[in-house]
């Protein structure tokens, strides 16, 4: 098993490994899910997929196990900044405006994590060693880009499985049923992981 982190910089040198990790969202948000998303070419993809963005694949062979987007909060395209902060500003119907606390952040020092996914196909024995990566080289991408924070939306049991992990993090906002899913934005501190 590894984890990538995969930038429009370096996609080139990792073959197919972004359009399996949007044909695996495909899978998990548009097949499983039933949300309503963007798609092409057996691909799902979204307003934030941008150069600004880097994308986390943990995989084994050519399978996509577990996936994340990370968005700086600085990013800007055409009306668009990052997710948590559209919705916060009306700008996205599915999610509720009231999902976080405080005025959502601009900061080179916090990033936004988005579509975090491990695919059904994963084994139970095996979800928390791939959360586990997912979640280490999530770290370590954020790091390297600069960020002391991660705000993310997340499924309300969060708190169960990210101390496990090693993350310190903080609810920022309201539990909310989202697309049929109990979710809450969760602030994540890098200064005070654990290793």
């Amino acid at each position: 098993m590894q984890s990538t982190t995969i930038s429009f910089g370096n996609m080139h040198t990792h073959g197919e490994l972004f359009a399996n990790l949007l044909r695996a969202r495909r899978q998990s948000f548009i097949v499983q899910n039933r949300w309503d998303l963007p798609e092409a070419g057996g691909m799902e993809y979204d307003q934030y997929d941008t150069p600004a963005s880097r994308w986390i694949a943990v995989h084994r062979g050519g399978e996509i196990l577990a996936g994340i987007r990370l968005t700086p909060t600085t990013a800007r395209c055409g009306i668009y900044s990052y997710m948590i902060r559209d919705a916060q500003k009306g700008l996205l119907a599915s999610i509720p405006s009231n999902l976080l606390n405080f005025e959502a952040p601009v900061s080179p020092d916090v990033w936004e994590s988005s579509r975090v996914f491990v695919s059904q196909s994963v084994p139970a024995k095996l979800r928390m060693q791939v959360q586990a990566s997912l979640m280490q080289e999530m770290i370590t991408a954020s790091r390297e880009l600069g960020a002391k924070q991660v705000l993310g939306l997340v499924p309300v049991v969060w708190s169960r499985w990210i101390g496990r992990l090693g993350l310190d993090a903080e609810a920022a906002g309201p539990e909310m049923e989202i697309d049929g899913s109990s979710n809450q934005v969760a602030l994540m501190h890098l200064s005070a992981v654990r290793h």
